[in-house]
């Protein structure tokens, strides 16, 4: 296993991250479990979950998992805090980046992991509402509690990061080593600013949706309709790039290359993620052990500089061929 350093800390990880998005809520407790022995027996050692995740449920299926093979020690465990953990629930306080959320969901997030740190700490996305130095004032202190190891972002522009990387220099505080990013061969906007200062300032990239949403598996087709209970389906949204011609042409290349390597097409598309420059570790979200056998596979697929500029001919650096919207964000989250 090629284990690659998490920024500029002395960790290392395996260069695919298992996104536990799917535990707890498409994937019940026992194929949860089996689904991370396997992972972690064919050598990777990183596990990404989020408090939010089904509302605690995802965390709580990790921490049965790791309980019943005993291997919480040989892992990076990475979790994450911002979101809402109440449907419906509009209480001002209940959700973001400040010192009550931080301390209250890290001990939640510690009780459902059934564990006595968490090597991670991430904030889900950012909230300009809340100064950066109250975040991280109150990250240094679980630091120094001994519940955290490490502290990282998601979704954070370049900007945000070096704001907060100044902003700890100047307090003596702890500073993120990390950034989840979304990047895809759909989408490759980070890197303009994101990876040029991810690689100057020691962060890890931890890319979500390397897979744009199931859209580069290769069961979303040209002109047909997409399978029944697919999560992507026709209309506004990230569903609109099931009508976009130079998405399928994407697509149509992934799978031109895939037959000349004997891959598929998903193993292709995390292949060539995981191997872009400044890039640490895709986070994977299978639903199924099907899926995750397929994903687990992407490390064996070798891409080539020949591999890269015909896939730039169609998937231009630094450019997004499906942009965002509304829904992937919440009122109060920034997008860049």
């Amino acid at each position: 296993m090629e284990y690659r350093k998490l920024g500029r800390t002395g960790v290392e990880v395996s260069p695919l991250c298992l996104g536990c998005m799917m535990f707890g809520a498409k994937t019940e407790l026992d194929d949860s479990c089996a689904m991370i022995d396997a992972f972690l027996d064919k050598g990777f050692n990183f596990l990404d979950t989020a408090n939010v995740y089904s509302r605690g449920r995802s965390e709580q299926f990790v921490g049965e998992a790791l309980k019943r093979n005993g291997k919480r020690d040989d892992i990076v465990l990475a979790t994450k805090v911002h979101g809402r953990m109440k449907d419906g629930d509009h209480q001002p306080n209940r959700f973001g980046n400040h010192r009550r959320m931080i301390s209250e969901e890290c001990d939640n997030s510690l009780r459902r992991l059934q564990t006595d740190y968490i090597d991670l700490y991430q904030i889900h996305r950012p909230q300009s509402a809340v100064p950066i130095d109250e975040t991280l004032r109150a990250l240094d202190d679980v630091i120094r509690a001994g519940k955290v190891r490490y502290i990282g972002t998601s979704t954070f522009a370049a900007w945000q990061s070096v704001e907060a990387l100044w902003c700890s220099r100047e307090l003596g505080l702890n500073r993120f080593v990390s950034e989840q990013p979304p990047y895809h061969l759909l989408d490759r906007r980070i890197e303009r600013e994101l990876v040029p200062m991810a690689r100057t300032y020691g962060y890890a990239l931890i890319p979500w949706a390397p897979l744009a949403s199931g859209f580069l598996t290769g069961k979303y087709r040209r002109g047909q309709d997409a399978p029944a209970g697919a999560r992507l389906q026709r209309g506004e949204g990230r569903g609109s790039m099931l009508d976009t011609d130079p998405a399928h042409d994407v697509v149509d290349l992934l799978e031109k290359l895939g037959k000349e390597k004997s891959c598929t097409i998903s193993q292709m598309a995390l292949a060539w993620n995981m191997r872009q420059p400044g890039i640490t570790a895709p986070i994977i979200g299978p639903r199924t052990m099907e899926q995750l056998v397929d994903n687990m596979a992407a490390v064996d697929v070798s891409v080539t500089d020949a591999d890269r500029e015909t896939i730039d001919a169609v998937s231009k650096p630094g450019r997004a061929i499906i942009p965002y919207y509304e829904a992937d964000f919440g009122p109060h989250e920034h997008r860049w």
